[in-house]
């Protein structure tokens, strides 16, 4: 069944993306759940029509974030948590912690936008890469170092 995507569905595809899955899932899941719209040919000719639209506007949006990524490229995160003698650290750092640090170094980006590159969380000192999203096909890497509280 082909239906268009309403919003961004993980491991499926992003908003306004006309994709084909099975019937089941798109009946009993992503329909119901506001997800996604049938794909029948008026709703084709809206949704084409929508995306002629918003192409000016998606330029604009593709830009910023193309000079977002430029100024985060090779920032250096520092998070300063309690650790044990071994290095271990007592509970994990993970990209609740890093948004938080970008934050604090003037980069408002949503958690769900940072991942850590290898893993969900860290959980020893040290330092790690980062993966910053900023637009679908735009990324930025960070650095995470990790050091122990005094």
């Amino acid at each position: 069944m082909e239906i268009i995507l309403k919003q961004d569905v993980p491991n499926l595809g992003h908003k306004d993306d006309m994709v084909t899955v099975r019937n089941g899932y798109a009946t009993n899941y992503l329909i119901p759940q506001g997800f996604a719209t049938m794909a029948t040919p008026s709703a084709k000719k809206v949704h084409a029509e929508n995306l002629r639209q918003r192409a000016h506007k998606d330029t604009k949006i593709r830009e910023e974030a193309a000079a977002l990524a430029a100024k985060l490229e090779g920032v250096q995160v520092t998070i300063a948590t309690k650790v044990s003698s071994t290095g271990k650290i007592f509970g994990s750092v993970n990209n609740i912690q890093v948004a938080e640090a970008l934050a604090a170094k003037g980069f408002e980006i949503d958690r769900r936008n940072i991942t850590i590159e290898g893993e969900d969380s860290i959980k020893e000192v040290g330092i790690y890469g980062g993966v910053v999203k900023c637009h679908r096909e735009i990324k930025a890497s960070i650095k995470i170092e990790i050091i122990g509280e005094e």
